[in-house]
């Protein structure tokens, strides 16, 4: 399958929120994840630590960073490359580049003709290959069979070291690009719900106030010179963390690492510019109503939360699980089975995980027929207050421990998720092996730190509303028009 064509299709399915009735996707849900269909593992869950397997890491003299976890039950390898760059990296007037380039990562390097990447893969029996940007990073992946580990390597740092940019695969793949902004955002209901969320959430200039796709002036705008300088400033190997899981040794892969990646030069990267901290609010209530050619009306919630990982976030993800994951959370028993406002399919709650600046829980409800929308919307936020009030029961917390550590354990099933578990740990806290950490973090979350996370979270000035209507036959047409749009905001 042609990248292009490849790409489209899993973001599509990944863009919109799965439908799992007041369900959440969690690791990794303000962003695209990796998904690897090639299990592995000796069948046991996880060790109490959160991460079973052993972790090796060590640094070629050139600056990149290496993770090994063998794992010799299955002839199949992981190699995950995580770099550390996003589309909170893009300037002023060039967002939706670092999405762009990578595309253009496929589109040949010196030794790899155009195209042939995947092809070269996939003749040694590769799967699971592709690349994913977020705003925080951009990280590319493979599983191959364990004899064809120097492939691999060799694909990676030839891109890293020699890529082919040219003029015409850029203008090609920003087609592919523009194409995939019109599937995902524009001509599909409810598109652009998460590209609003994050403009009305964060301040014009945050790194996090654009979303990763970018506007068709932008990609328009995007010169070959842009891309040759992004690729100089970002992709070496000082900026990379290379993780490799599977049936192998630290030996071989830094024997490997050395042969493929040690000549690759280090190089300086433009210092960004300095992002003040955002208070723990919003600061206001805000409702925002688009009336669309929609289906049917819904809303979309969002709240400020901690960042990835820092003090206190673990609460908050708990939280998210209590409130909106799944039948048995509290959302669905009252809007969907008790009071009928809500349903049961085209509802969430979960955490984006955002690991440099403050992030955000989100949610999303859909009305039943004949229910008003300012009555789900007072519904939807009573019972979030009320968890604030009132806290959460011990049954409830014991739940979202089991759905917590049933997701982890999925999480870590595959060589693929596992490698990207390795790697994102590598990239944000210098040392992989706090990935163990994860799980006994969340499992140690208490009852009187999921109700101090609502508080903070639920409070009346941190709220954001974006409500999608139906319009009117006639109006269908002038979506785009301001006067379609309604904003109201109240100072707290």
């Amino acid at each position: 399958m042609a990248l292009g064509t490849a790409r489209q299709t899993r973001r599509t399915r990944l863009a919109g929120s799965d439908d799992l009735g007041m369900g959440v996707r969690v690791a990794n849900s303000a962003h695209t994840t990796t998904a690897d269909t090639t299990a592995t593992g000796n069948g046991a869950p996880p060790a109490p630590t959160g991460f079973g397997w052993p972790i090796e890491q060590f640094s070629l003299d050139n600056g990149l960073r290496v993770v090994v976890a063998a794992d010799r039950s299955a002839p199949i390898i992981a190699v995950n490359l995580w770099y550390n760059v996003g589309s909170r990296h893009e300037p002023s007037g060039k967002h939706g580049f670092a999405h762009l380039f990578e595309h253009l990562m496929f589109e040949g390097s010196a030794q790899v003709g155009k195209g042939e990447h995947f092809g070269v893969l996939q003749a040694v029996g590769g799967s699971a290959i592709n690349a994913t940007t977020s705003s925080d990073r951009t990280n590319y992946f493979q599983t191959v069979p364990s004899a064809a580990l120097a492939t691999a390597l060799w694909l990676e740092a030839d891109r890293m070291g020699a890529l082919a940019l040219t003029q015409e695969t850029l203008d090609n793949q920003r087609e592919v690009v523009k194409n995939e902004r019109r599937q995902r955002y524009d001509n599909v209901p409810y598109g652009r719900w998460h590209e609003m969320i994050g403009e009305l959430a964060y301040p014009a200039g945050h790194p996090y106030h654009h979303s990763t796709i970018g506007s068709m002036a932008e990609l328009d705008s995007a010169q070959l010179s842009d891309f040759t300088a992004f690729y100089e400033s970002y992709y070496s190997p000082d900026n990379a963390v290379l993780t490799v899981v599977g049936d192998t040794s630290a030996d071989e892969v830094r024997e490997l690492a050395k042969r493929y990646f040690g000549a690759l030069a280090p190089r300086p990267r433009p210092q960004l510019p300095e992002v003040a901290a955002l208070p723990t609010a919003f600061g206001t209530t805000q409702r925002v109503q688009l009336d669309e050619a929609v289906p049917l009306p819904r809303v979309f919630f969002a709240f400020r939360s901690s960042r990835f990982a820092e003090p206190g976030s673990a609460a908050d993800d708990v939280l998210s699980v209590v409130l909106g994951r799944g039948r048995g959370s509290r959302l669905f028993g009252e809007l969907v089975t008790r009071r009928r406002l809500a349903q049961a399919e085209g509802g969430y709650l979960g955490s984006w995980q955002r690991a440099w600046h403050a992030s955000m829980i989100t949610g999303m409800a859909t009305p039943r027929e004949g229910v008003p929308l300012d009555e789900l919307e007072a519904a939807f936020f009573e019972i979030c207050e009320q968890v604030a009030r009132e806290g959460v029961g011990e049954d409830e917390l014991s739940r979202a421990r089991s759905v917590l550590a049933a997701d982890w354990s999925r999480e870590l099933a595959t060589v693929g998720s596992r490698a990207d578990q390795l790697g994102r740990h590598a990239t944000l806290f210098g040392d992989a092996r706090r990935v163990a950490d994860r799980l006994p973090q969340l499992l140690a979350v208490t009852a009187d730190e999921v109700q101090q996370a609502a508080g903070r979270i639920f409070a009346p000035d941190n709220r954001i509303t974006l409500a999608y209507v139906p319009a009117a036959p006639d109006a269908a047409e002038s979506n785009a028009d301001p006067e379609a749009v309604h904003t109201e905001e109240a100072e707290r």
